[in-house]
C-alpha cells in the first residue's frame, strides 16, 4: 500500500520541491496551502496529489483536512509541518507588532495546530504510529541580524520536535526536525542579490538548489518507524553560518 504524506506550505519553495520528490518517489501527498491555484500547478495534475486548500492556522478546517486525508488513504504515516513566513530584517524597537503577530501564529501555532491534528489521527489509527518533520531552520541555533521574531518562531519549533519525539514514543509516533540553510528559493532569492551581516555590510551569499532539501525530507520519511534522524542541517557548504556573528 502506498505511504501518505502532508505537506504544509506546498504552494511555493520548500513545499513544493518536496511534494514533487515524495511523488515521484510513489507516495500519496496532500498538498496543504491557502492557494488553492499554487496548490494545482504544484500537483501538476498528478494521481497521487490530494489538493488540500487550508490555513493551519484554523483548527477546525485543519483538523477536517487531515481527516480528509486520512479517509482518502486509509492512514497517515506523515506530516511535513513545512509552512511557514518571514519578516523584512530589522531591530525589535522597528518592527510592527501586528506583522509579529502574524509570523508567530504561522510559524508555532500553525505548526502546533497541524501537529495535534497529525498526531491526534497518527494515535487512533490501526496500526499505530506515524512521522511528524517540522522545519525549523539554521536560525534555531544561529540568529541572523534582525530576525528577532523568525529566530524566536523557530526556537518554539525545535521545543516542539523534541516534546513531540517524547510524547509519541508509547503511540509509535516519531517527530524530527530539518533545519535550512539557503536553500534557493522565492524567500531565499534575496540571498542572490546581497543581504545585511551582522557586522552591517551587505554580501551576496552562497545558496544551494532546493532540490537537496526535498530529497533529506524523503530519506527522513522513508526510514522505519524504529529509526529517526531527530535533527539535520542541510545548507549551503560555504554559507555564514558557523562563524557567523
Amino acid at each position: 500500500m502506498k505511504q501518505g504524506i502532508i505537506i504544509t506550505g506546498a504552494g511555493s519553495g520548500v513545499g513544493r520541491a518536496t511534494a514533487r520528490a515524495f511523488l515521484a518517489a510513489g507516495w500519496n501527498v496532500g498538498l496543504v496551502g491557502r492557494r488553492e491555484a499554487a496548490l494545482a500547478e504544484t500537483a501538476a495534475g498528478h494521481g497521487a496529489a490530494l489538493v488540500l486548500p487550508c490555513d493551519v492556522t484554523d483548527a477546525d478546517a485543519t483538523d477536517a483536512m487531515v481527516a480528509k486525508a486520512s479517509g482518502e488513504w486509509g492512514r497517515l504515516d506523515a506530516l511535513f509541518n513545512n509552512a511557514g513566513v518571514a519578516m523584512k530584517g530589522a531591530t525589535i524597537d522597528e518592527l510592527d507588532l501586528d506583522e509579529i503577530r502574524t509570523l508567530i501564529e504561522v510559524n508555532v501555532m500553525g505548526a502546533f495546530i497541524a501537529a495535534r491534528a497529525a498526531f491526534a489521527q497518527m494515535r487512533r489509527q490501526d496500526p499505530q504510529g506515524g512521522r511528524i518533520i517540522n522545519n525549523g531552520s539554521v536560525s534555531a541555533y544561529v540568529p541572523r541580524w534582525g530576525s528577532s521574531p523568525y529566530t524566536a518562531s523557530k526556537h518554539a519549533i525545535t521545543g516542539l520536535t523534541r516534546s513531540l519525539s517524547l510524547d509519541g514514543r508509547p503511540y509509535d509516533i516519531a517527530c524530527g526536525q530539518i533545519d535550512i540553510g539557503n536553500a534557493l528559493t522565492e524567500m531565499a532569492e534575496a540571498m542572490t542579490r546581497g543581504v545585511p551581516q551582522a557586522d552591517g555590510s551587505l554580501a551576496v551569499e552562497p545558496v544551494m538548489d532546493v532540490a537537496n532539501v526535498a530529497q533529506s525530507v524523503l530519506h527522513m520519511a522513508s526510514l522505519p518507524l524504529a529509526a529517526n534522524v531527530q535533527f539535520m542541517t542541510v545548507m549551503a557548504t560555504a554559507m555564514p553560518y558557523v562563524g557567523r556573528g
